[in-house]
């Protein structure tokens, strides 16, 4: 009887090429051969190492036909490494059609952990990390984009995302809107790489930092958010405050009713915003 192969989920560097580990690279030797997300682009990867394997092409266009016939060659007793471009497959990279199917038939599916951006962001961010979400990347639109952020915007977790380069400032900016401009998030940029920039700072002053060095606007973005704020005795607001803006919030998106309530009763509007967030989310956990 035919014993089928194994296909092995392989971390590969996010950067600095040092970052591969030994298993890794004797994996990829040694498999029948490997499916990349791009193989042009992997390539440069397996010639610095001086890797042979065969490589075929599994990307988001061709997962899905492409996945029966790898499992097929698996189940025929080959075994193959799924890569992406760069870090740990799946995650905002192709694969998981693969591996589900892959699972579905029985073959064995073993990771190789190593590389990857939002851990590598998180561990060096300096905010809660005992509970985390990942959004991946945010829709490109500035509504979808938008829409997405504000039902984020009472997550108590400490949240991530991806965003192109081209488009961090923008984000920045919706973030801003949203969240209002003391809520810190870590900017950390080209991880393991030449540039490298981890910068957290209260979202204003971020902005206007990004917005200051064009060079900030270049290469791999992964945003680091912390989640809202708890609400406790000591940020109770008075009772006809709380009156006022629980009113409005009936009525208002949550910034609106924010800066009314302001503007009624003498609080500042970043107090009450935070306040309407962290009460929302202390609503939604009870749920």
């Amino acid at each position: 009887m035919t014993v089928s192969g194994t296909l092995y989920v392989v971390a590969t560097p996010i950067g600095n090429l040092q970052d591969i580990s030994p298993r890794a690279l004797a994996i990829l030797r040694d498999v029948d051969v490997i499916a990349a997300e791009d193989t042009r682009h992997s390539a440069r990867l397996l010639q610095h190492f001086g890797i042979t394997t065969a490589t075929t092409a599994c990307h988001d266009h061709n997962e899905r036909d492409k996945s029966q016939r790898l499992i097929e060659r698996m189940l025929a007793g080959e075994s193959i490494a799924l890569i992406s471009d760069a870090g740990t497959p799946l995650i905002s990279d192709p694969g998981f059609h693969l591996v589900r199917q892959a699972r579905e038939a029985g073959v064995r599916v073993s990771p190789l952990p190593g590389p990857c951006a939002l851990i590598a962001a998180l561990s060096a961010a300096g905010v809660p990390s005992d509970r985390f979400a990942f959004e991946g990347f945010l829709p490109a639109k500035s509504k979808g984009r938008r829409d997405r952020i504000q039902a984020l915007a009472a997550e108590p977790r400490t949240w991530m995302i991806y965003e192109a380069p081209h488009r961090l400032l923008e984000c920045l900016q919706d973030l801003l809107d949203l969240l209002g401009p003391e809520r810190q998030v870590v900017l950390a940029r080209e991880v393991t790489k030449t540039f490298e920039t981890i910068k957290g700072a209260p979202l204003a002053e971020l902005v206007d930092w990004v917005r200051a060095d064009s060079d900030q606007q270049r290469g791999e973005c992964v945003l680091v958010v912390e989640g809202a704020p708890s609400v406790d005795d000591s940020d109770a607001l008075p009772a006809e405050v709380e009156r006022t803006l629980t009113i409005l919030l009936d009525e208002l998106p949550l910034k609106q009713a924010a800066a009314l309530a302001a503007k009624l009763t003498g609080e500042k509007k970043n107090r009450l915003y935070q306040w309407a967030l962290a009460k929302d989310a202390q609503v939604g956990d009870t749920d």
